[in-house]
């Protein structure tokens, strides 16, 4: 199991990505003033993930991380496939993100990735296709997948932490006093992708469950990564996590002890046609 560690965000503002000196897009930036908060506290995905995704490659040679953040898929992809190329359209995340021998990062957005045509083995989109505008990203992914390449989405819901009360706690800051705070694309994601558009070739997917260790620091830091969290600061100018951490804090203990956190996670995957 492991001990995970990264933060969405401001408000919901616009940013224009360059190249060079010439804009390039437009996009909603939920992730840039905190990308390094970002890098430290979102939880890392399971080995068996990536295994599963590289066993659909029709070969290892290259793979595209897709919004990758900070590089928490992209890390891990780096151990299977001979290449990586990860991109993000925040110049901010890109500059926080792990770096790896195998990974090229690239500022770039999910509809003009750089990359060659039917060049890509496997595509992969963690915690962030509810951002993009789907019909311009799978052209996109469609351009550059390979023959028998394969587009795999994923997300994970909300937390669960193994005690009831300290998972209330959670449950009551989420669904209570930052609910309103969420943006609608939530809404996607707590459905598994399930209502989204999917035109690839679709394989069934096993299940995965996202596992941390994780103190209070990290659990609180964990919660500063919300866009609703960090929508609620820029509304109020003030931190929410302060009071749930302290509620949190009365009944963990040693603030250093591990507590086990889960999230269900919804994969979806299919091949180019």
């Amino acid at each position: 199991m492991p001990t995970c560690g990264g933060i969405p965000s401001t408000s919901h503002f616009a940013a224009t990505l360059r190249r060079g000196s010439d804009p390039i897009e437009t996009f909603k930036d939920h992730f840039s003033p905190r990308a390094s908060l970002y890098a430290r506290y979102r939880p890392h995905y399971p080995g068996e993930l990536f295994e599963y995704v590289a066993s659909l490659a029709p070969s290892r040679r290259l793979a595209w991380d897709c919004a990758t953040g900070s590089g928490q898929a992209a890390v891990p992809l780096a151990r299977l496939f001979d290449k990586v190329v990860a991109t993000d359209a925040s110049e901010s995340q890109i500059r926080n993100a792990a770096p790896n021998p195998h990974i090229e990062y690239r500022v770039a957005t999910a509809y003009d990735s750089g990359l060659i045509e039917s060049s890509v083995d496997v595509i992969t989109v963690a915690q962030a296709l509810h951002w993009l505008e789907v019909d311009r990203f799978y052209s996109e992914a469609r351009r550059v997948l390979a023959r028998e390449g394969v587009l795999a989405i994923w997300g994970y819901g909300d937390p669960t932490i193994d005690d009831p009360v300290l998972n209330e706690i959670v449950r009551r800051y989420n669904r209570g006093m930052i609910e309103e705070y969420w943006h609608p694309e939530r809404d996607i994601v707590l459905a598994g992708y399930g209502g989204i558009q999917f035109p690839f070739r679709e394989v069934t997917t096993p299940g995965f469950t996202l596992e941390c260790r994780w103190s209070l620091p990290d659990l609180a830091g964990y919660l500063r990564t919300w866009s609703a969290t960090a929508e609620y600061m820029t509304r109020h100018g003030r931190d929410p996590v302060i009071e749930v951490e302290q509620a949190l804090a009365r009944r963990w203990g040693n603030p250093e002890t591990a507590r086990l956190v889960t999230w269900p996670l919804t994969m979806r995957a299919g091949y180019a046609e």
